[in-house]
């Protein structure tokens, strides 16, 4: 969680065109990112609780929002920041951006730049899965919004029909973009209509790094002992706006301040003192997870533009007449 909170509080820095404080060159005015940016500063429960469940040769698709899914999936800091940087040597060659990272190596499939996106893939990729008979899973992140998108009831009908191997998980931070979720929602939520299509489901607090790991492990168990799909619904809030340049003053201020008192790293920290770590312990995290970031943007900084004439590289068909 603290290399996720990490990662999001440089690339937010990076993508508003300041990194003195991470110590780099104090002329680097510009943005340093490029594109969108949306982070997921406060989520980190989330992802960490998940992906400690999950093998190597485990599938994920993830969001927009998806640093935190992709670096708990194992994913290398260092050429995810070349990455935002739109450098040649990272994930995409430049060219995805923040919203399209993927790494198959760790069996990362791709974020999504739209809402709901990630379901039918994951849910394709588990009728893979099946059909070729491997022990693997997939986990299918996306957020609150996307349950009231087609794609919802849709992937969810179809992996439970044929007994699919995938986790859904609802990001749940409560907003859609710039709108309030609740109000937008019918019935109880995201639960409840995995319930209905006899899709069992456990709603958890997802700022709860522990709590979240204990309903993960649970269900994963279940899917990887063949019992068909299940559906996690972790509740968690998001700290900052939308995008990394939006100050998000359509929330409430006070809302957001008393959302910070369950920071997710605040409430794990305090059960790793309670369990006999010690303030040093966190300290020498905080420490490794600084240097490696730092280290990271060290990196992109220094890594190389793509050439502009691979341009036409990595698209289904140059223009003249060749595939690539």
């Amino acid at each position: 969680m603290r290399r996720i909170r990490a990662f999001e509080d440089a690339a937010e820095i990076a993508s508003q065109g300041g990194v003195a404080a991470w110590g780099l060159s104090a002329s680097a005015k510009p943005a340093l990112v490029r594109g969108p940016l949306h982070l997921s500063t406060g989520q980190e429960a989330v992802a960490a609780g998940v992906c400690i469940n999950l093998q190597r040769e485990d599938l994920l698709t993830s969001t927009h929002r998806g640093h935190g899914h992709t670096l708990a999936k194992g994913a290398n800091a260092a050429k995810m920041m070349c990455e935002l940087f739109g450098r040649a040597t990272g994930y995409n060659k430049g060219k995805g951006g923040s919203m399209h990272i993927a790494d198959f190596s760790v069996g990362m499939l791709g974020a999504n730049g739209v809402v709901a996106a990630g379901i039918p893939i994951a849910t394709g990729a588990a009728q893979a899965l099946k059909i070729r008979k491997l022990p693997h899973l997939v986990a299918c992140f996306f957020g609150d919004g996307a349950a009231n998108r087609g794609p919802f009831l849709e992937g969810l009908n179809w992996a439970q029909v044929y007994q699919l191997p995938v986790l859904f998980v609802c990001e749940d931070n409560r907003i859609s973009a710039t709108t309030p979720t609740g109000p937008m929602t019918a019935g109880a939520g995201v639960s409840a209509r995995a319930e209905a299509m006899a899709m069992p489901a456990i709603k958890v607090d997802g700022n709860d790094a522990a709590a979240v790991d204990s309903a993960a492990s649970r269900l994963i168990a279940e899917i990887r002992a063949g019992l068909g799909p299940r559906l996690l619904h972790a509740v968690t809030y998001r700290f900052k706006g939308h995008v990394s340049v939006d100050p998000g003053t359509y929330r409430d201020a006070a809302e957001v301040e008393a959302a910070k008192l369950n920071d997710p790293l605040l409430i794990t920290q305090r059960q790793w003192l309670t369990a006999g770590a010690t303030q040093a312990d966190i300290d020498a995290v905080d420490r490794e997870a600084q240097a490696e970031i730092a280290h990271a943007l060290e990196v992109a900084e220094a890594a190389p533009w793509p050439e502009a004439s691979a341009a036409y590289d990595d698209i289904m068909n140059s223009g003249a007449g060749v595939w690539r």
